[in-house]
């Protein structure tokens, strides 16, 4: 079996943006001459997150409108350790912080209008994200 790994940073401009990775995700997978087999891509912050869902600019409005009503900005207790990305903390948790991806025949075996976003949640710092491709 092979492996590759590869390390993304970002640094934001802004508290919260997602940005799509599916082309970065496919770099790594290029490099890695994996043909069969599964990646892994895991925010390495708990402030961020990862997921899989449409490139439509509508959808990312709607999941932005509906994080903050899951998880609005507001006043939690994490906030008394001199923090204030509470809210951050919970986006995490409802989007999750890692997807794994199926390789098949070299590809990227996704859906007609699947797309890898990076979810950032707390930005305006540098934050790391793992690409592990892993395979025959």
């Amino acid at each position: 079996m092979k492996s590759h790994t590869q390390y993304l940073t970002f640094n934001t401009r802004r508290r919260r943006e997602f940005i799509n990775i599916t082309g970065r995700v496919e770099e790594a997978l290029a490099q890695s001459g994996v043909q069969e087999g599964m990646i892994l891509v895991s925010a390495m912050h708990i402030t961020a997150g990862v997921w899989v869902n449409d490139a439509e600019e509508g959808l990312l409005q709607d999941i932005e409108e509906w994080l903050d009503r899951l998880a609005p900005p507001a006043d939690y207790r994490h906030h008394r350790t001199g923090e204030t990305n509470g809210d951050a903390h919970l986006k995490n948790l409802l989007v999750g912080h890692q997807v794994i991806l199926p390789i098949t025949r070299g590809r990227l075996d996704l859906g007609p209008w699947q797309q890898v976003y990076y979810a950032e949640f707390d930005g305006r710092r540098a934050k790391r994200l793992i690409i592990k491709v892993m395979g025959e």
